[in-house]
């Protein structure tokens, strides 16, 4: 039996200044030399000044809070922010926020089996981290530090289209499977050089975009007049494929495919020979055609709500996906995933993985690697406590009997089943520090 990812604080991990404050080490521009200094686990950062009795974050919206006062207002808005007034942005959170687990007593369960298996990997705990751009925004050492702390826990990386690296580093630097994120170009060899550069450097699957004809409109951006700095590039793109990348929705609209279709899923396959899964899946139309089309697998996203404002959170889309699915392919969720018990929610309605986008880069500015590593070792152990507190000793146990019954019925379609309560109306968006 494979035990749950259980990892001491390591010496390194970074136990930042409080956001604003003076105290410990200031935040660099992104792209910078200097990254916040790391100090040993436990103890405080900073001396008698705003960052005195500040410890190392205990959850990942401490990771969020902290972030935010590392990083410049408009590189934050651009990660936080989503589309329109980003009511799904929202409700990705408020979703899981509204689950109720069922308890189980004297459950006799000593450590939990965490591990599950995705496209024939085994993973030490049902997540992964989900495809954004330009890590070095965050932090000077970008995506081959993400990849370093996801991999020194046997966690998967979906690494970008628009990484900031070249994905030969990101590979080199990986020990973990390693997934590279696709969109279609106009140029279609653009994407498929790709898909074959990334075979031939180890990486495991793809995963195509399928919801981004071109990208939402996100009105924090254009209230920034917001542009990628000019030292972070899309490392992996091209000629036109990269011309105007710095603003990236406009660049969206003129080099993207908006005539893709499901049969370019099979070309794909074909061009690499990896499995390839169709990320942006919310209904069950979409999730059969996606099956039909020969998918390896699902994720159910609406883009970290940064797509159409007003679609489903994507725990509100799960029971919907998976029961067009019928179990003919692993179906993933991500989309405001931020505890141990998000992601029990996520597997007791039919996902086999989470994947975790905005906290990856959170904890990259917060602390580089270290700090992406003591993230994921806070929700996997979070994870596994809750597997105990529930009475599962397995991730294969976990069912929708796990969630206590809704009290309004769920928005989608299919067979009666416990699915997460309604979520609240959002208020318009008043600037949530998590994303």
């Amino acid at each position: 039996m494979t035990s749950a990812v259980r990892h001491p604080a390591d010496p390194e991990d970074p136990a930042p200044a409080a956001p604003g404050g003076s105290g410990g080490t200031a935040p660099a521009a992104p792209g910078g030399s200097g990254a916040p200094a790391p100090v040993a686990a436990g103890s405080a950062a900073g001396g008698a000044g705003a960052g005195a009795g500040v410890r190392e974050p205990l959850t990942l919206d401490d990771f969020a809070r902290l972030a935010r006062g590392q990083l410049p207002a408009a590189t934050w808005d651009f990660i936080a922010g989503g589309a329109g007034r980003e009511r799904t942005l929202a409700a990705n959170e408020a979703v899981f926020g509204a689950v109720r687990l069922r308890p189980r007593a004297l459950p006799g369960i000593e450590e939990p089996d965490t591990s599950v298996e995705v496209l024939g990997s085994r993973w030490p705990a049902p997540v992964g981290i989900a495809p954004v751009a330009y890590h070095g925004l965050a932090h000077p050492d970008g995506e081959p530090a993400t990849a370093a702390a996801a991999g020194a826990l046997g966690l998967p990386l979906v690494v970008s289209t628009f990484a900031g690296r070249s994905l030969e580093e990101v590979a080199h630097a990986a020990s973990a499977p390693l997934w590279l994120q696709l969109y279609c170009f106009r140029d279609h060899e653009t994407t498929l050089g790709l898909a074959r550069r990334a075979r031939d450097s180890g990486y495991q699957a793809l995963v195509l975009t399928v919801d981004t004809p071109f990208t939402g409109r996100r009105l924090r951006d254009l209230r920034n007049g917001f542009a990628v700095p000019a030292h972070i590039i899309p490392a992996n793109l091209t000629g036109t494929a990269a011309a105007g990348s710095a603003t990236p929705g406009a660049h969206s609209r003129l080099a993207f495919d908006r005539r893709l279709d499901w049969s370019f899923v099979a070309r794909l396959g074909a061009a690499s020979g990896l499995p390839v899964l169709a990320k942006g899946v919310l209904t069950a139309p979409d999730a059969e055609a996606a099956v039909a089309a020969g998918v390896a697998g699902i994720v159910v996203s609406n883009h970290g709500g940064r797509q159409l404002d007003g679609a489903p959170a994507t725990l509100e889309a799960l029971p919907e996906v998976v029961s067009a699915v019928r179990g003919r392919c692993p179906v993933l969720l991500d989309g405001g995933v931020r505890t141990g018990a998000d992601v029990l929610a996520a597997l007791a309605l039919g996902a086999r993985a989470v994947l975790v986008g905005r906290p990856a880069l959170y904890a990259l500015a917060v602390g580089g690697a270290a700090g992406v590593r003591r993230m994921l070792t806070l929700l996997t152990e979070d994870f596994a406590d809750t597997m105990v507190l529930t009475g599962h000793a397995a991730t294969g146990t976990i069912g929708p009997d796990t969630l206590a019954p809704p009290h309004h019925a769920p928005p989608h379609h299919g067979p009666p089943h416990h699915g997460p309560p309604t979520a609240p109306r959002p208020a318009p968006h008043r600037d949530r520090s998590h994303g």
